[in-house]
């Protein structure tokens, strides 16, 4: 079967920036996504399009194709009380705010006893990104997970 729209895709990857320096890996655990869906990147979807199980693909996006381009003006000020995800809070860490589109991830970039400087960029913006990528499995979905709008059991979602 071919990735198509409708189909749910297994795979894994290894994610590195174009000098070399690993950002992530799979480590051989698949993960699975609802392709043509809009819960993976789209240059990535369409990278995939086409393929079976066993191809190998590479991808190499620029930031407009992955991530997006930095925004400076998503850096700003807020107070220590709305971060959430630790109680220590140091520059680089990760924390999670509430927006009114429900819980974002953001990177502390400094912090000081009340108030905190934090990127509400993704921590991939602005970074050229080089993907490979191995098909594991591609199958059709069922009704329940197309009606859901991801893939159920292993590497996707559970309920």
């Amino acid at each position: 079967m071919k990735v198509a729209k409708d189909t749910v895709v297994r795979f894994e990857y290894t994610l590195h920036e174009t000098d070399g320096a690993l950002l992530e890996s799979t480590n051989g655990e698949a993960v699975a996504y609802l392709h043509g869906h809009k819960s993976m990147i789209p240059a990535i979807e369409e990278g995939l399009e086409g393929k079976e199980a066993g191809a190998e693909v590479t991808l190499s996006l620029a930031p407009e194709n992955g991530y997006g381009v930095r925004n400076e003006e998503a850096v700003e000020r807020i107070s220590v009380k709305h971060l959430q995800g630790a109680k220590n809070w140091k520059a680089g860490m990760p924390a999670v705010v509430q927006t009114e589109q429900g819980p974002r991830q953001v990177t502390v970039v400094k912090v000081g006893k009340f108030m905190a400087t934090i990127d509400t960029n993704h921590p991939y913006a602005g970074k050229h990104l080089d993907f490979a990528i191995k098909l594991v499995e591609v199958r059709a979905a069922s009704e329940e997970e197309i009606s859901h709008g991801h893939a159920h059991g292993a590497g996707g979602h559970q309920h």
